[in-house]
């Protein structure tokens, strides 16, 4: 089966050797999202809340992308530098996925790309 890059400037662009994205026949894995404004390339600024608001909402663009939305998502994978902010990561999710729920699973690792404190990438069936 052919494989389909997914690529958008409404995401950060990759920072290594991977792609935003990637879509075999109706499944699109979408690569780890880190906290990274799309236009400037940085990290953004406030609190963890605004971090995990950014990390969905860069996954949220790259879902759009290939055709589909997060609620397509199957399987949510987050990783957290510190586990004490799981309950924050619950109450953002909330916003940005409807009932029924993905499957996820919440990572614990002792650091992450740029510093940043979560991370998540996803898996869409279309």
């Amino acid at each position: 089966m052919a494989r389909t890059i997914i690529s958008t400037p409404n995401a950060p662009a990759a920072i290594g050797t991977y792609s935003q994205a990637v879509r075999v026949g109706n499944t699109v894995y979408i690569s780890g999202q880190i906290p990274l404004d799309p236009k400037t390339k940085e990290m953004v600024g406030g609190d963890f809340e605004a971090h995990t608001r950014r990390v969905f909402e860069n996954l949220k663009a790259i879902a759009t992308a290939a055709g589909g939305t997060l609620n397509a998502a199957v399987r949510v994978t987050i990783f957290l530098t510190d586990m004490a902010n799981f309950a924050t990561v619950n109450k953002v999710m909330a916003e940005y996925f409807s009932e029924p729920y993905p499957a996820r699973a919440a990572v614990g690792v002792a650091s992450l790309p740029r510093g940043a404190a979560v991370e998540a990438d996803c898996i869409l069936e279309l």
